[in-house]
């Protein structure tokens, strides 16, 4: 596989959610040919820094990284910095995160702080049209309040719930190039009333192959992973699909 950023993925624990052994998901994470993991809060308390060293030891014992924690709401509580405690405590560089429209302003300063304290970078996850964060318009100028500390968490489906005019992962990938520092690999098909239905990545509305290619063109050096919500009683099968599909673009 490449050793491009892009094509260096791993799994959104939040595919597992039904599964609350975290043994269990190590598991499920190497049973679907991957070794790193994005933790979300599921599977730990991030405020709980001792227990989360015990969490660390059980994927690091079955051969996972963790290379992310999120998505995680920042609002600007002092117990916040548990959470960068928690990714040094893992090795991690990325936090994925949500701000809040009422406490933003307040809060990007207290984060990019923690993040100078300990080199870890922030992702804004984008989260379709119904949440904050979710257009361009939003993630212009929350990006441009917090970087170079805080930038992008492209998650590619909910980019795409907001429209192709404005929701184009391919256009996203060259507008922010240089400040993705996450991905998160989703695929949606769209009903005709906009429901969207999770497929696997690469198989939907998705241009995968030319996604990918964007992100390398841009210099992606952020974290990756993949994402698939539906299943979650079975998500091994589906999950498995698409490492395969991600794995067959060509470099």
């Amino acid at each position: 596989m490449s050793n491009s950023s892009a094509r260096d993925f791993g799994v959104q624990s939040y595919c597992f959610r039904n599964f609350k052994d975290n043994a269990a998901v190590a598991a499920k994470v190497k049973e679907i040919g991957l070794d790193k993991i994005e933790l979300c809060g599921v599977h730990a308390d991030f405020n709980d820094v001792p227990a989360f060293k015990d969490v660390v030891k059980i994927y690091n014992d079955a051969g996972v990284s963790i290379v992310s924690l999120g998505v995680q709401t920042f609002v600007g509580d002092d117990n916040e910095r548990d959470w960068f405690e928690c990714a040094a405590i893992a090795g991690a560089k990325h936090i994925s995160a949500h701000f809040k429209v009422d406490s933003f302003t307040t809060t990007i300063p207290k984060v990019q702080a923690l993040s100078d304290d300990f080199g870890i970078r922030v992702g804004i996850h984008c989260h379709g049209g119904y949440m904050f964060g979710g257009s361009p318009d939003v993630l212009d100028h929350l990006i441009d309040l917090g970087g170079p500390q805080i930038g992008l968490c492209i998650d590619t489906a909910w980019c795409m719930q907001i429209g192709p005019r404005n929701g184009n992962p391919l256009d996203w990938a060259k507008k922010y190039a240089g400040k993705i520092y996450g991905i998160h690999y989703k695929d949606f098909v769209f009903e005709k009333n906009a429901q969207w239905q999770d497929v696997v990545v690469g198989e939907g509305t998705l241009d995968l192959p030319a996604f990918v290619k964007a992100l390398e063109d841009g210099g992606f050096d952020g974290m990756a992973v993949i994402e698939y919500e539906a299943d979650p009683e079975n998500p091994v099968p589906a999950l498995t699909n698409c490492v395969s599909k991600m794995r067959s673009i060509a470099g």
